[in-house]
């Protein structure tokens, strides 16, 4: 169970912080929320406390596993589909995850793909959006400025 002020990784929106916990009464049951606000965008979502795992909240990686998202950042790229909508869907299933690694993968891919041809306007955003939960996990993990995380994934990617 996560307390007030845990960080936490949810899938599909990225890192956030649990607010507040709460029972609210929903069909005469009385059922426990995590109320998770979100770093990236300040979105709130209540998330019930005995279904985080089945939906995949996580907490943040751990400083000692950030070595290992460095090293997939390092590998060489996936092949390429040539057709978007089915990278974009290999892609998007990846991020669904939730895993870092995944994430790690995703971004490592659609940085390289860029590099030879432009990202459709769906890639671009999938893109964006791994991008920043990459850099926003691993700055949370180390503690670390946001924009000192950038960098050195930019200079390994590059």
């Amino acid at each position: 169970m996560y307390k007030i002020n845990d960080a936490v990784v949810y899938p599909t929106h990225g890192v956030g912080k649990i607010v507040k916990i709460e029972k609210q009464l929903i069909l005469e049951k009385r059922i426990k929320y995590y109320i998770i606000e979100f770093i990236n965008n300040n979105i709130k979502i209540m998330v019930p406390v005995e279904k985080s795992d089945e939906i995949g909240i996580r907490p943040v990686i751990k400083n000692s596993k950030i070595i290992k998202v460095l090293k997939i950042l390092k590998e060489r790229a996936a092949a390429f589909d040539d057709d978007w909508k089915a990278r974009f869907q290999i892609n998007n299933d990846k991020i669904k995850t939730g895993s870092i690694f995944e994430i790690a993968r995703v971004v490592k891919d659609l940085y390289k793909r860029n590099k030879r041809k432009e990202l459709s306007l769906m890639e671009r955003k999938l893109y964006d959006n791994a991008y920043n939960h990459l850099i926003t996990e691993i700055a949370i993990s180390k503690k670390a400025a946001f924009e000192k995380v950038e960098k050195i994934i930019n200079k390994i990617l590059s």
